[in-house]
């Protein structure tokens, strides 16, 4: 099994972000598709794109298939299957299947012969804590997939401690590459709660691995080489000074996003203060990128109330920020156009919880 198909989830509507970062990461035919981004790869790129691909929130690797009319010749071909290319006796496997427009429609029995042909034939064990096995049977067609990811990406090992409403690390980053950033400018988060743009546009300014402290299922696959691993994980660059800047009215955000950044390595390059949005000011050196994920309405604060609070931000913005750009994601047009800045058309919805989230951009401020 030297290629086939890999695919990177994240959510419906940055498709675009993540197929741009694998192309620019050196990846083959990369395509996009609904929910995610398709590649041609082998192992090596998979264990790549689980440490170095910031937007991609799971890595799957579709390891064959074939058809399948009814359970019994499921059943068969599953036995002949390869499996012990990929899984290995010693690890748990959990197997889930779905179909749509088969004559197999029972998942729960497509799943259970599947597990068997596993258990009989290789001898892995059938639970959890191992690896995740997915049956997808399309058109009478059965395509198997591991999940090499295990935590999903977004969990990068750092940022324990959380906000109230936090967004994914997977997002921030694409949200970063939305606006233009590359590592090169300073960033400033004058709402930052537990640091996560902050975070992210320090690793990348420093040119660190987001995957390199966390541990992926891909481990207890056969065939896993740690030492070509432990080299892709690859160590720091060269820490910017302290031009990753951290505002919040909340002393405990603060805290926080301090301790995050400790953890994640980039406590050099980052500073954090306790200040609200009226005493927010320009800081001293080349402009650069402020990028705000500002409450909603829905699960932190007043709506009403917070339309005072994206008047001042923008005000704020307009009157000492000359020469920066601003991103902004909020799930409500109104506190948009509340700040009164300058928006571009906004980038398209994008699933947040129960929430719909857009990111407004402007161009350089005058």
């Amino acid at each position: 099994m030297d290629t086939f198909e890999i695919f990177l989830a994240t959510q419906p509507g940055l498709e675009p972000l993540l197929a741009a970062e694998a192309r620019e990461a050196g990846f083959n035919e990369v395509a996009e598709v609904p929910g995610g981004v398709t590649l041609q790869g082998g192992w090596p790129e998979v264990w790549r794109a689980n440490i170095a691909l910031r937007g991609a929130g799971r890595v799957l690797a579709r390891i064959g298939g074939f058809p399948a009319l009814h359970l019994a010749q499921l059943d068969k071909r599953a036995r002949k299957f390869p499996w012990g290319e990929v899984l290995r006796p010693d690890v748990p496997v959990k197997v889930e299947a779905s179909s749509r427009a088969s004559k197999i429609y029972h998942a729960g029995a497509a799943a259970e012969r599947v597990g068997r042909a596993i258990t009989e034939e290789l001898g892995a064990p059938l639970g959890d804590g191992g690896i995740r096995l997915m049956a997808r049977i399309e058109r009478n067609v059965v395509t198997f997939s591991v999940d090499t990811s295990g935590e999903p990406l977004h969990r990068r090992g750092h940022k324990v401690a959380v906000g109230k409403a936090p967004m994914r690390e997977t997002m921030a980053a694409l949200f970063l590459r939305a606006c233009g950033y590359d590592g090169a400018e300073p960033v400033l988060d004058p709402m930052c709660g537990s640091g996560t743009f902050l975070l992210e546009a320090a690793e990348i300014a420093a040119g660190l691995m987001p995957g390199r402290d966390r541990p992926f299922a891909f481990e207890l696959l056969a065939g896993y080489d740690p030492a070509a691993v432990a080299a892709l994980r690859g160590g720091a660059g060269a820490m910017p000074g302290p031009r990753f800047l951290g505002f919040d009215r909340d002393a405990g955000a603060v805290r926080f996003s301090t301790e995050n950044a400790e953890r994640a390595g980039v406590a050099a390059a980052c500073r954090f203060e306790t200040r609200p949005v009226a005493e927010l000011e320009r800081p001293e050196g080349p402009p650069g990128l402020v990028i705000v994920n500002p409450p909603y309405g829905e699960r932190i604060g007043n709506r009403g109330v917070l339309v005072g609070v994206y008047r001042d931000l923008g005000a704020r913005l307009k009157e000492q920020f000359a020469g920066w750009r601003v991103g902004l994601v909020t799930s409500e047009e109104k506190l948009a156009r509340a700040t009164g800045l300058p928006w571009q058309a906004p980038g398209p919805p994008v699933p947040h919880g129960p929430l719909k989230i857009r990111l407004w951009q402007t161009g350089v401020l005058g």
